[in-house]
């Protein structure tokens, strides 16, 4: 091995492939052990690093500024994606939790600071460690269905009180560590920080939502809008003698309401989560000397034990005030503790500012790095265990039918909420609806047309609808192209064999012939035209392109005004009898997954399988609440509950159409068993009708693992329901 490393060439382009490799393959082969990615990160590093095969050493240039990036990339991400509206809803509570979740911790850490012989400063500083917490178990609850639920919106909430006060306690002790720090220079930089906090929450969100409305869809310019804010950001912070991430982390939150949830978001979240802040994390490895660090836990064990004792009980303390001031229930108060328990970006990040200017010492360091491992295992653990106890808030009233489609969200409270959601059929009562029904119909692959046509005309018919079939031909330079007029022609039959297909359903055809230099634009321009209701497509078919810059699929799923219902058929839309819908939680967004899938199942005479999966110790109460609120959602549209088999309810909403709800449990509910429990009841069925749920990908459809996995395994009919992006 050792001759094989002395045989590479001398060029950082060694060391950066390296880093690479290792980014690419040690998380996965570390989380399969279900450990934290960020885990294997850290070992990556130290096996690069000195003390394993020394291809990289942290003291070179391209590495400290790979790791810059990376730290401020990371504090950047953790202010981005901070939901401020859910903050606002419950924005008192929050400020009650993170008040207690930052102090009594501080409190902590200052006093066992203190009797290990730390100055105040250090201690000070030591305890703003401990108060920060990273939301490792979010995506735990949000594949629960609990996001919703108070104890959930508060901790998070409480995020932007813990990391903001943090990093201001470490601003000020690291200026204090500087010297010559008096009461005036407090307050001129008290003063400083204030100004420049409203000159980026408030001037760069400004500039961000003029700088977007100017620039339209033009999103490689506002990806580097983003970047250069977030850099500024950073570089003036310097300037008044504040660390990077404070201004990082503010940038984050300021372009968090301009940005909104987009393409773009996605793109600067894939950029750090798969580039920069890896680069971090293993920079962190390469500073773990083995040695000395194994040294430091020896000679100083008690420090390493009172760092996780102080973090653990301190939170839990302030989880137990919150749940006495606001009377939550044991499940809450042990979700709260367990997602408030994980230390990782901040902590991380301000622990290596404190080590670099001196005021911490290596053992901290080490003791740090101990402590975020054992809570980043044991806080996500807990959350999996106590998140799944939690009641999601049911409707108290079911809606009125026949009242909503997608566009209610914005306008209603989510059913959830507890709030009357009107159903799903139609945007305004009938007599005030100023267009039918509208199904738009991309077509470009004369194999997949008349499935196409014939699920688009299924829909339709339930609700008297028309479809417009759509052809996009490229357009030229040269409006008079021969080429051109050949693919109108082409367009053209294409369009005349749609509506050929569409006469035996008795629907309405508008075929439409476009000219557009972006094929994806156009289907979504032709369909905001049309007043589309639904958009039914195919699958796009992968290639080096599309991973390069993205599907059609992918950019109409991002741009569209309306539901994309994206397919893969197998057989004849007429001949699907049975069919699945994994359904998680009540969202409208979900119930209107339910309806489309209804609509094929009353058309074809069908069965309809609701498929509710949950972990084996949920109460048999919070199921029942589950099936008895979606039972009744499902009845409302039509027909009567009767007794059904397994456990469910039926509803037999007309002859020969029945609607199953049937609820399954597993041991430990993670992303890889929830796809294996669809797949083993899906060889049953003929069409499988999955939900999107967005998570950030290298290229293809934004979907979470579990669909990705589902959709991979199957080999049936796969229906992905996607929601506009509002």
């Amino acid at each position: 091995m050792s001759a094989l490393i002395h045989g590479l060439p001398d060029s950082p382009i060694v060391g950066f492939t390296a880093l690479l490799l290792a980014i690419l393959t040690v998380p996965p082969l570390v989380e399969r052990l279900r450990l934290p990615g960020l885990v294997g990160l850290l070992a990556a590093g130290i096996m690069l690093g000195g003390n394993g095969l020394g291809l990289i050493s942290s003291d070179d240039a391209g590495m400290a500024l790979l790791s810059d990036i990376g730290k401020i990339y990371l504090m950047f991400v953790a202010g981005l994606e901070i939901d401020l509206a859910e903050f606002r809803k419950t924005q008192n509570r929050s400020l009650g939790f993170g008040a207690a979740t930052f102090f009594i911790p501080l409190i902590f850490g200052t006093i066992m600071g203190r009797s290990f012989n730390f100055g105040w400063n250090g201690s000070i500083l030591i305890g703003s460690l401990l108060a920060s917490h990273t939301l490792l178990g979010f995506p735990i609850v949000r594949r629960l269905g609990v996001v919703r639920t108070e104890a959930v919106t508060v901790t998070v909430g409480a995020t932007i009180v813990t990391d903001t006060a943090a990093l201001l306690v470490l601003a000020i002790c690291v200026a204090i560590h500087g010297g010559s720090f008096t009461g005036s220079f407090l307050v001129k930089q008290l003063i400083l920080l204030g100004a420049y906090a409203v000159a980026v929450l408030w001037g760069l969100d400004w500039a961000g939502r003029e700088y977007f409305k100017r620039t339209g869809d033009e999103e490689g310019n506002q990806f580097l809008f983003v970047l250069f804010g977030v850099f500024l950001a950073a570089i003036v912070a310097q300037m008044i003698n504040v660390d990077k991430i404070v201004g990082a982390f503010l940038a984050g939150l300021a372009i968090n309401d301009a940005l909104g949830k987009g393409p773009v978001q996605e793109k600067v979240e894939f950029l750090g989560s798969t580039l920069f802040i890896p680069f971090f994390f293993i920079d962190m490895g390469l500073l773990i000397d083995i040695p000395r660090f194994i040294d430091s836990l020896v000679q100083n064990p008690l420090l390493t034990i009172a760092l996780s004792a102080s973090l653990i009980s301190s939170k839990f303390l302030a989880s137990l005030v919150c749940k006495v001031a606001f009377r939550y229930n044991w499940a809450e108060t042990i979700t709260m503790w367990s997602l408030s328990l994980p230390q990782v970006a901040a902590t991380l990040a301000a622990t290596l500012v404190g080590v670099q200017v001196g005021l911490l010492g290596e053992e901290i360091f080490n003791g740090v790095i101990v402590m975020m491992l054992v809570t980043s295992i044991l806080g996500p653990l807990l959350t999996e265990r106590f998140a799944a106890q939690l009641t999601p808030p049911l409707p108290t009233s079911l809606p009125e039918p026949d009242t909503l489609w997608f566009q209610a969200d914005a306008l209603v409270p989510s059913l959830t909420a507890g709030v009357p959601v009107p159903d799903f059929c139609t945007l305004f009562p009938e007599d005030d609806r100023p267009h039918p029904f509208t199904v738009l119909v991309p077509l470009a692959n004369p194999s997949t047309e008349q499935g196409l046509i014939e699920l688009a005309a299924l829909v339709a018919q339930q609700e008297s609808g028309t479809i417009v079939p759509l052809k996009i031909t490229k357009a030229h330079v040269n409006m008079a192209d021969p080429q051109l007029d050949q693919d109108l022609l082409r367009g053209r039959r294409i369009l005349r064999r749609a509506v050929d297909l569409c006469q035996g359903f008795g629907v309405t055809v508008d075929p439409v012939l476009r000219i557009d230099d972006d094929v994806a634009a156009g289907i979504t321009h032709a369909a905001r035209e049309h007043q589309a209701d639904l958009i039914v497509m195919g699958w796009s078919r992968f290639s080096l392109r599309s991973r390069l810059l993205g599907t059609v699929t992918e950019a109409v799923f991002w741009a569209a005004h309306c539901p994309v219902a994206v397919t893969r058929l197998v057989d004849n839309p007429q001949q699907i009898q049975r069919i699945l819908v994994p359904v998680k939680d009540l969202l409208p967004r979900t119930l209107r997954t339910v309806r489309f899938a209804q609509w094929l199942g009353e058309t074809n005479g069908g069965t309809v399988v609701l498929l509710h999966i949950c972990v084996a110790w949920t109460p048999p109460e919070q199921i029942t609440a589950f099936e008895t609120s979606l039972n009744q959602w499902v009845e409302q549209q039509s027909g009567t509950l009767n007794p059904g088999r397994s456990g469910g309810e039926t509803l037999e909403p007309n002859p020969g159409a029945t609607v199953q709800v049937t609820t399954l449990t597993g041991e430990s509910i993670t992303g890889e068993e929830v796809a294996s429990i669809i797949l083993n009841q899906a060889q049953q069925f003929d069409l499988v009708v999955l939900r999107s749920v967005r998570r950030r990908t290298a290229g293809g459809f934004a979907v979470s693992t579990v669909t990705n996995q589902v959709m991979d395994n199957f080999g049936g009919s796969i229906v992905l329901f996607g929601e506009p992006h509002g």
